[in-house]
């Protein structure tokens, strides 16, 4: 078995393709980046994350983000394999809550098991060569220990790498999240009266996670050492999939060298159910490097709001989700890429990034009508993404004008399962007007901008439409062409402008 999973992983070969992908969401991705002192950026190795994005039987979906280091195979590696432990007929709608959580539980298990079978042998031999480059060993010719040698290399590269994952499941209208590693879900929900409440599903399994550091602590490990380090075994990461140096060697590892057992497992932190019905919004999976762009730029103060606020403008903009998904994490690379140009205060921060992944799932979220003009029935809101923070020298905004879908369009709904009451807009009223945050231990209210407004409606002073669908001109060029004329040699009526 551990052949056969070998051979299937190094042929490349997907063992779901029989699965139907889903629809209902969209994946953007972003390779990595490191700046060079005239502000361009090349790419430091091959993109390493990974994604998968499936729709089972009986009304089951599943989603996932991975973020892969050292290498994409592990993060190749367990979107194959969790996706064949959770959909080919291990879930069914009869599953009760404690079902669903023990079958997650059990394939992450599985998904570790089973990419460790597939390196045994590669492991087995690296042992092997390792014995032969014995210190002192005088049956080894030089040729002979160079081409060892490239053969160790060859090996390690083969079986080392991990890769941290947020998995999200959609059963039976529930959705459960279940992470190892620091990536990071959000719920967006569209409340009745034009509210965004934002929803951080779990901590980021972290050298500053609390409840990490005790269950290290619990097992020996020294958690103002972990802490002061920031890293253990040069990941932020104290769960994560694979890495069989930091899984098996852990005794050799100073940092965690007092465990009594295993101290970086891959047991997932799983949270849920969490009733969709009636929800109107859109569920956001990132990788690590996605999120530590955006803090990189502006601080983690405001990092939910300013990522769901993108996703909103965008989703009003766009009519597929692959395109929202894409413009976002272009937003977020030029934003990274401009604040390391700047020279500004964070610029420090923002010397590189790594692979960003975002993957978009709305729910009963209406998307932008391509079909769909400002003069067609489509409502124009100014947007302020505030891109700023309380480290920065300077507080600036961007202002975008979006074009949301006509009254029709929208459909209402109620959360049962929330104490907020959840819908789209109703008519007249703007689609978000205020961005509140909480997370799945503390709550509170934030906007994303100082006044706490998103969205904005425009003033009843606005132009309105005549007969043929236009707008008075409002703003006057007449300066402008008088000027142009007079550099030119021309007249003032010497053809620019409104004839």
């Amino acid at each position: 078995m551990a052949a056969q999973r070998r051979n299937l992983i190094q042929s490349h070969q997907s063992w779901t393709d029989d699965l139907p992908l889903c629809q209902l969401c969209g994946v953007g991705t972003a390779a990595n980046c490191a700046y060079g002192t005239d502000g361009k950026g090349t790419q430091s190795h091959p993109n390493e994350d990974g994604h998968l994005r499936f729709r089972g039987e009986d009304g089951c979906f599943l989603y996932g983000v991975f973020n892969g280091y050292d290498g994409s195979r592990v993060a190749s590696f367990a979107s194959q394999c969790l996706t064949a432990e959770l959909l080919l007929g291990q879930l069914n709608s009869s599953h009760s809550d404690s079902d669903v959580r023990r079958i997650l539980t059990q394939a992450f298990d599985v998904v570790e098991k089973s990419f460790f079978e597939t390196i045994d042998d590669a492991l087995a031999e690296k042992a092997h060569l390792s014995n032969y480059l014995l210190p002192h060993n005088e049956n080894v010719s030089f040729h002979q220990n160079q081409k060892v040698q490239e053969r160790l290399k060859e090996l390690e590269h083969e079986v080392s790498g991990g890769a941290t994952a947020v998995v999200a499941l959609i059963l039976n209208n529930k959705l459960y999240i279940a992470s190892v590693g620091t990536n990071r879900a959000l719920l967006c929900k569209s409340s009745s009266d034009g509210q965004n409440q934002v929803l951080q599903i779990g901590r980021p399994h972290s050298t500053d996670n609390e409840d990490e550091l005790q269950r290290l602590s619990a097992l020996g490990v020294d958690p103002a050492r972990v802490r002061q380090a920031g890293q253990v075994a040069g990941q932020s990461s104290t769960r994560r999939l694979g890495d069989y140096r930091v899984k098996f060697n852990y005794n050799e590892i100073d940092l965690l060298s007092a465990a009594e057992t295993r101290p970086v497992i891959a047991e997932p932190e799983i949270h849920g159910s969490q009733c969709l019905d009636g929800v109107t919004g859109f569920l956001l999976l990132m990788s690590e490097g996605l999120i530590n762009a955006l803090e990189s730029a502006h601080g983690p103060e405001q990092a939910n709001q300013e990522i769901v606020a993108m996703v909103a403008a965008e989703l009003a903009l766009q009519t597929g989700l692959e395109a929202v998904a894409q413009s976002v994490v272009e937003r977020v690379k030029r934003l990274h890429h401009d604040v390391y140009a700047s020279g500004r205060q964070r610029a420090t921060f923002c010397s590189r990034h790594e692979d960003m992944t975002l993957l978009i799932r709305t729910l009963d979220y209406p998307l932008a009508d391509g079909v769909l003009t400002p003069t067609q029935g489509g409502r124009i809101y100014p947007v302020s993404v505030p891109y700023s923070n309380s480290q920065s020298t300077s507080k600036t905004s961007v202002t975008l004008s979006l074009v949301m879908p006509s009254q029709n369009t929208l459909t209402n709904g109620t959360n049962t399962a929330s104490t907020l009451e959840e819908g789209t807009p109703t008519p007249g009223q703007s689609p978000t007007a205020t961005l509140q945050s909480t997370n799945t231990q503390t709550q509170s209210s934030s906007s994303s901008s100082g006044d706490g407004s998103l969205f904005r409606q425009r003033g009843s002073q606005a132009a309105q439409p005549d007969e043929t669908g236009r707008v008075p001109p409002y703003v006057d060029f007449s300066h402008f062409y008088r000027l142009w004329g007079g550099d030119h040699g021309e007249g003032p009526q010497a053809g620019l402008g409104p004839q």
